[in-house]
Order: structure tokens, then sequence, then C-alpha cells
């Protein structure tokens, strides 16, 4: 891999980390496209570089981070059963589903088509709420959260969006779309700093300084590139 294929795949996920259309998946076929491979360093990289877009919520959300005990609950809640789950599956999600092109493309068509009916069929209903976001988050019973973490759990497939399986499973829990649309920002970061660091403790001794410079430029250029996406959407 060149700096300029790094600064590729950067700005790759930090246009499509909070689109519910798989960053993961994305950047898979991105480097397939540029011929990358499939290798231990490509799969650490496109999981890595996501923390860079991740840490973008950190900055532009760093009030909704000294968040009440009861939120900091929910958010904790619910990441226990993905970090679970993460872990006892780790070794599979590596070795047969990252950097599998077939199993991408069919996540990315079932999960399409998931969501276009999902939207069709939802009772559409007024999103202007009395209570805040943040209130409504506080509120949220212990039992939704860890089905909300549950639901994040389908996105171990590559091509399934993590925040497109939040969202849905968060509102067929009755949960707004606003509400569990910030829900499923705030727990993206203990999600995707968990998956960064696990697969840097396991594989991090295998790279050159050439190669941790390249995870660099990813993910600062996804952060940059996140940042200004959040923005614009």
């Amino acid at each position: 891999m060149t700096q300029f294929y790094a600064l590729i795949l950067g700005i790759v996920e930090g246009l499509t980390e909070f689109l519910p259309v798989s960053s993961t998946g994305h950047l898979i076929i991105t480097s397939k496209l540029l011929g990358l491979g499939d290798g231990d360093f490509i799969k650490t990289f496109e999981i890595s570089i996501q923390l860079g877009a991740i840490l973008s919520v950190v900055v532009l959300y760093w009030r909704r981070f000294f968040m009440s005990f009861k939120s900091f609950m929910r958010i904790a809640t619910a990441f226990i059963p993905t970090a679970a789950l993460g872990l006892a599956f780790y070794k599979i999600i590596k070795t047969y589903l990252m950097g599998n092109v077939s199993v991408v493309l069919w996540s990315l068509l079932i999960g399409g088509v998931i969501l276009i009916v999902f939207e069709k069929l939802i009772n559409k209903k007024d999103e202007r709420h009395s209570t805040s976001t943040q209130t409504e988050i506080e509120n949220l019973p212990l039992k939704k959260a860890a089905y909300i973490g549950l639901f994040q759990c389908i996105a171990f497939i590559p091509g399934v969006s993590r925040s497109g399986a939040t969202i849905v499973g968060g509102m067929l829990l009755g949960i707004s779309r606003a509400t569990i649309v910030e829900f499923s920002f705030l727990l993206a970061v203990p999600t995707m700093a968990a998956a960064t660091g696990l697969d840097l403790i396991k594989n991090a001794s295998a790279f050159s300084a050439n190669d941790l410079s390249l995870l660099l430029i990813g993910g600062g250029t996804s952060f940059i590139v996140a940042i200004a996406a959040i923005k614009f959407f």
C-alpha cells in the first residue's frame, strides 16, 4: 500500500462511516479495486482507520460525553454484548469475513433492500418531541439498550452498516429516530475504540514503521473528512 492509497481509503471511510451503507464494506471493495489484496495488514487497516472517523464525533459532540451517569450506563449496557460477542467471534470475522467481497456485496444488497422496505413500512411519526434526546437516552430501559447492542452485532458481517443496524433496531424497539441516531453515534465511540485496540494488540508486532505511518495517514484523513461529512449531512 502506498500513502496515496491510504489517503483514498481514508476519504472513503470518512464519507461512509455515518451513513447506513457500511463503511467497512466500501473499504473492502475499494481495496479490491486498488489491487491491495486481503492480507493481515489490509484487514487491520480497514478496521483501524474507522477510529479516526469515530473520533470526529468526540470532537464535534464532546459536551455530550460529559453525560449523566444514567446516559453512560445505557451506552455501557449496549456496548457489553457487542464486546463479548466480538471477542468470541474475532478469529472467524478476521479470517473468513473481512476481505470477502462476495459477503460484502450480498450484505450491501440485502441490507439496502431491508432499509428501503423499512422506510416504506415504518409508521413515520412526528419527530418533534417535548423532551430532548439526552433525556430520552437517560430514560431508555437498560433492556432496550442491551437489545440495541445485539442489533449492532449484525454489523460484524462486512457490508452490514453498524449505524443502519442500530438505527433500524432502535426504531423497531419504539425509540424515536432522533434519539436512536444520537445513541448510535455515541455507541460508536467505545465500539470502534475497542475493535481497533483489539486488532492492534493482536497484530501490531508484525507491522513495520511504514505500516504504522500508513495507519496514521488513513486514520487522520478519515478524521478530517468525517468532520466535514457530519457537518454537511
